[in-house]
Formats: structure tokens, C-alpha cells, sequence
């Protein structure tokens, strides 16, 4: 005889979402992380616009960049990347103070509640894209198979939009939970407030000590406190970081034993390095400021670039140049400069760092320093200009 179990039945009741009685998962604490967690979007987007247009110009901005001031990309592109990191501090605490509003039930209760969780979808699965992307950027690790630079360019601004359809969805939520005496704040338990206060407290400390640890790649100052960034100012060949050795490029000494610079426009001519450096050296203090959020002040010597332009045969300040490296390959093998940056007096096919000639890894023999610049346009292992 065999005897078959039964199965039990499920009762609808048994299908409830889950229960949080958490005390601080409320609209009080999501509106003032979320509010710290606005600005660092704000200053991220904004200064993400400034470094993608600086590094990639459309055609009618080319011309018209500015070059002044000499640290403007230094300060923008710092700025961004610290940001960022700090907002990843602010996005997990706000998670947390939201998320069993996740598990609400029923899941869509009228049309602006619909909008309200398209809102929150779409702006906590753009944030985590932007910012943990954006983090795995300055470390240089590349796991996926789209291109970083117009996929992250693209996403800022649905993650912007995002948050402003966040905000206008929100809107009467937020007003009422702004402030300490605005009125659903007051609404709730006067107990909660003090541990709503520890735990803003501890946020704010948090954000203290990942930016401490690592803003020290681009303010120097804090330089002995860069724990946790990726590159440290002091770290490299000649005192420098870099990003791409010579290897990565496909660049050895082997290579550049018959380099030549080749300057091509109405009145074209080669240069040998011993030419190149019989010429009228200018010197400047530039920084070299990468995407990644590092940079540092140095000493360039070399000859200005307005100066191969004009024996060219082109008018410095309406005459553009295009910059080709010795790189086998790459994203930025091929560069241009607009004709402001080629007119500038302090942009130069760099032939010295520090008082030394530039090491391999740094571009030798000859590379492009230019004030305001992206670091991956400062083009290494220059072989060739074009006067456009």
C-alpha cells in the first residue's frame, strides 16, 4: 500500500509582502540623505558635462574652448570624482532608508503611484550604473563590453531626468519632511529623532573619510592621506602616475631609433630630435589631469606648438592641428586640437619633465602639454602634426 502526502494548501494570505518596523525607514530620513544625495547629482552631472565636452568637442565648440584656467580640468574633473564617490556613501544610506517601500502591496495603487515607482526605478538603476561604472572607471577595470565614455554620457542624463521626475512625483512628501519643523516631520515619533540624528551624523562621517582618503590624487595637499584612491601624485615614473605605459601602447625604444617629426601643412618639414631641440625652448608649470580624477603639477619644457604652426605656413588662431601618436592603437591615437589651444603660448610638444627628458612611459621623445586639457588628449609619443 503506498500512501500519498498531500500537499498544503495555500491560502492568498499567506502571500503578504514583508513587514519592516524599522524606525528610520521614513520620508524624514529619505528626504534629508536624499537632499545631500541631490547636490552630489547635481555637481557630478554638471561637471560631467563640462569633462565630456572638453574631451570630445562637437565641431562647432572645437574652436572655442577655453584654455584659461590652466587648471580649470584639474579642479572640474577632481571635483566630479570626488563627488561621485561621496554620493556612493549617500546612495546606499538612502537605499536603505527606502527600501521597504519596495515591497509595498499592492504593488500600483492609482497613476501617481505608478509614476512614483517609475520614478524610483529608473533613478535607482541609473544611479547605480553612473556611479559604480563611474568607480570602476578610476580603477581602470573595463568589464563590460560597451564603450565607457557615450554609455556613461548617456546615462547621466537619464539618471538626471530620473531625478527630477523623482522630485516632481515626491514633491509633497518632500515639502512636508524637509525641515526639522516642517509638518509630517513633526508628525512622527519625537523618540526617533535622536537616532535619525546619529545616523545623519555617521553619514556625514563616512563621506568625510572617503573623501579624505582619497581626494589627496588631486589636492595634493592631502596627498598623505591618500589611502583609498587608485593613483597617488608621487607614484610613477619621473614623479608622475601614468595610466598608459609604453608597453600598453605598443611603443618601444626599438621603435623611435629613426623618430622623426613630421609637421605636414602649406610649407611642410621634418624635424630630428636634436633639430627639435635646437629650437627655441619655452618652459611652463602645467597640470597633467586625468578623467580618472588625479592630477599634478610639473615642469614642461619643450617648443610651442604655435611655433611648428606658424613655420608650417598656418595663421595661429584660426589654424587647427591634428596630433598622431606612435601608439599602435588605441581611443586616442589620433587627436585634435582647436585653434585657441594651438594658438596658446603655454601649449607645447613637451620634450622635458621636471628638468628631465621625458621618460619612455611619459611620452619620449615628444609629447603634448596643453593648458585645460584632458589628460587623454596631452598626446604621448607624437610623431606627427597636421595644420588644419
Amino acid at each position: 500500500m503506498t500512501f500519498r502526502m498531500r500537499r498544503p494548501r495555500l491560502e492568498p494570505s499567506a502571500f503578504r509582502p514583508p513587514a519592516f518596523h524599522g524606525r528610520l525607514h521614513d520620508a524624514r530620513t529619505a528626504t534629508a540623505v536624499g537632499r545631500w544625495l541631490g547636490a552630489a547629482f547635481a555637481v557630478c552631472f554638471v561637471t560631467g558635462l563640462v569633462s565630456h565636452y572638453l574631451q570630445r568637442p562637437p565641431a562647432w565648440l572645437a574652436d572655442r574652448l577655453p584654455t584659461r584656467p590652466v587648471w580649470g580640468y584639474a579642479l572640474n574633473q577632481g571635483l566630479h570624482v570626488a563627488t561621485g564617490l561621496a554620493a556612493i556613501v549617500l546612495l546606499l544610506v538612502k537605499l536603505w532608508a527606502v527600501y521597504p517601500r519596495l515591497f509595498v502591496w499592492p504593488p500600483v495603487r492609482s497613476v501617481r503611484h505608478a509614476l512614483e515607482r517609475l520614478s524610483v526605478a529608473l533613478l535607482v538603476a541609473s544611479a547605480v550604473f553612473e556611479l559604480f561604472t563611474g568607480l570602476l572607471n578610476i580603477v581602470e577595470w573595463y568589464p563590460w563590453p560597451f564603450a565607457f565614455v557615450p554609455v556613461h554620457f548617456a546615462v547621466a542624463w537619464v539618471a538626471t531626468g530620473s531625478v527630477l521626475l523623482h522630485i516632481a512625483v515626491k514633491a509633497p512628501e518632500i515639502r512636508d519632511h524637509w525641515g526639522r519643523r516642517s509638518t509630517g516631520t513633526r508628525a512622527l515619533p519625537a523618540e526617533d529623532a535622536v537616532d535619525r540624528r546619529s545616523l545623519l551624523l555617521a553619514t556625514g562621517a563616512a563621506v568625510g573619510v572617503v573623501t579624505l582618503t582619497t581626494v589627496g590624487q588631486s589636492f595634493t595637499p592631502l596627498k598623505t592621506f591618500d589611502l583609498l584612491a587608485p593613483r597617488h601624485p608621487d607614484h610613477g615614473p619621473q614623479g608622475l602616475p601614468v595610466n598608459r605605459t609604453a608597453a600598453a601602447a605598443g611603443v618601444s625604444a626599438r621603435s623611435l631609433r629613426d623618430w622623426r617629426l613630421e609637421v605636414a601643412g602649406p610649407r611642410p618639414y621634418v624635424l630630428t630630435l636634436d633639430a627639435l631641440r635646437a629650437l627655441p625652448q619655452a618652459r611652463t608649470r602645467l597640470p597633467i589631469a586625468c578623467v580618472e580624477g588625479w592630477s599634478v603639477d610639473a615642469d614642461w619644457a619643450g617648443v610651442p606648438v604655435r611655433e611648428l604652426v606658424e613655420r608650417a605656413g598656418g595663421r595661429p588662431g584660426t589654424a587647427a592641428v591634428r596630433v598622431t601618436s606612435l601608439e599602435v592603437s588605441g581611443a586616442y591615437r589620433v587627436m585634435e586640437m582647436g585653434a585657441d589651444y594651438a594658438a596658446d603660448p603655454l601649449s607645447l610638444l613637451a620634450l622635458t619633465l621636471n628638468g628631465q627628458a621625458l621618460s619612455l612611459d611619459h611620452g619620449f621623445p615628444a609629447r603634448i602639454i596643453a593648458p585645460n586639457r584632458p589628460g587623454v588628449l596631452q598626446t604621448k609619443w607624437v610623431h606627427r602634426l597636421e595644420v588644419l
